[in-house]
């Protein structure tokens, strides 16, 4: 079975952003040729409605076989509360939260994120996997895109 991936707004955003394009549009050739599920949130969705037309074009251009929306529930939003509880980040971060409870509530096994500050950050993921565990969930595999580049038998770039 393939493996899913969340990913969040930012990594949308890397797509055209010199500094991370690099690695996300490889990353975006392997969600198009089907290397992995790709669940899409409406949290994530929600927040591109004001995005880039070229953004929002990306996301139109997500292969729908490849593609799983995930929808808020009860369970995602209590799970994210509990994080901002535990402080594993402040108030003002619960959107991110939300991303971190949907993947865990959805079984992903790898959210990628550019956000640095509050998601992809070795306290944080610490502090989200240990709500996880303690609340009955697996850990979530928390990285950048960075982490799924592929490389050839000379270890050099694949792009």
């Amino acid at each position: 079975m393939k493996q899913l991936v969340y990913i969040d707004t930012s990594v949308f955003g890397g797509y055209y952003d010199e500094e991370f394009s690099a690695y996300t549009i490889p990353l975006f050739d392997r969600f198009q040729k089907g290397d992995f599920k790709l669940l899409f949130s409406e949290v994530t969705q929600e927040e591109l409605v004001e995005a880039p037309i070229k953004v929002r074009e990306l996301v139109n251009s997500l292969k729908l076989e490849n593609t799983i929306l995930v929808e808020t529930n009860d369970e995602a939003v209590e799970l994210a509360k509990q994080y901002i509880v535990e402080k594993v980040v402040g108030q003002t971060s619960f959107a991110d939260c939300l991303h971190i409870a949907l993947a865990t509530v959805y079984r992903a096994d790898y959210l990628i994120s550019w956000n640095f500050k509050h998601i992809v950050n070795v306290q944080r993921i610490r502090g989200y996997n240990a709500i996880n565990i303690k609340s009955g969930y697996k850990e979530l595999e928390i990285r950048s895109p960075r982490d799924f580049m592929t490389y050839d038998e000379n270890h050099s770039e694949n792009f």
